[in-house]
């Protein structure tokens, strides 16, 4: 396998300009001192939606009720994970799941053609999401943790609040913003950090992966 053995960074930098979810602040990343400029040290200032590029859904996000990011369960960020490569240009459903064996407390993450619009400088509206029976079969399996390669799960004029709460409520932890467009479909150690920021509903999160040893 293409990286054997080696970390590999699916995250996306954060920085200035780059594709938001529409209604979302733009990400401002301003330098206030520099050190090149004569300044005694380098200091920046960033500000933008926790929503923005990699980043880790918690239950709160949609329900009113439900646990903050601070309180992610700490097991359910490193371990195993499984890529699944999703062929359908439109939607992941609920047949392309049934085709392999999903048990409780998985971690899934879903490659599309998604991770190709990283590259393009505005918002694309028809990326791939989870179709509504897609989500209950999954929230139905008890998967811990679900990951997808763009801004949100759920479609943008669609299903998008609907998915939401249906995987939150299981509870199934959301891993949106990824890309995975240097990794193959297959099984992988995964270290996924969302930044611990007492009663946010999300949080900003490094994710690494490694292909698992005999693949």
């Amino acid at each position: 396998m293409k990286n054997e053995g080696k970390w590999i960074d699916v995250s996306v930098p954060i920085r200035n300009e780059m594709v938001v979810y529409p209604g979302d602040p733009p990400v401002s990343l301003t330098r206030v001192r520099d050190a090149d400029k004569g300044d005694h040290a380098t200091v920046s200032v960033l500000a933008f939606s926790i929503h923005s590029g990699t980043h880790m859904d918690a239950p709160l996000h949609f329900l009113p009720s439900g646990l903050s990011i601070d309180k992610v369960p700490l097991p359910l960020l490193i371990g195993k994970a499984r890529i699944i490569d999703i062929e359908d240009e439109e939607s992941i459903k609920r047949e392309d799941l049934m085709r392999y064996s999903i048990n409780e407390g998985d971690r899934i993450l879903f490659k599309t053609r998604n991770s190709r619009l990283w590259k393009k400088p505005v918002f694309t509206d028809n990326y791939v999401h989870l179709s509504t029976e897609a989500a209950l079969y999954l929230a139905a399996r008890k998967v811990g943790l679900v990951g997808i390669d763009y801004v949100s799960v759920g479609g943008f004029s669609g299903n998008g609040i609907e998915v939401h709460r249906i995987l939150l409520q299981a509870p199934v932890w959301l891993l949106e913003g990824l890309d995975l467009s240097s990794v193959e479909p297959g099984e992988y150690d995964m270290v996924c950090l969302p930044l611990k920021i007492d009663g946010a509903e999300a949080a900003p999160a490094r994710v690494l992966l490694r292909p698992m040893a005999g693949q």
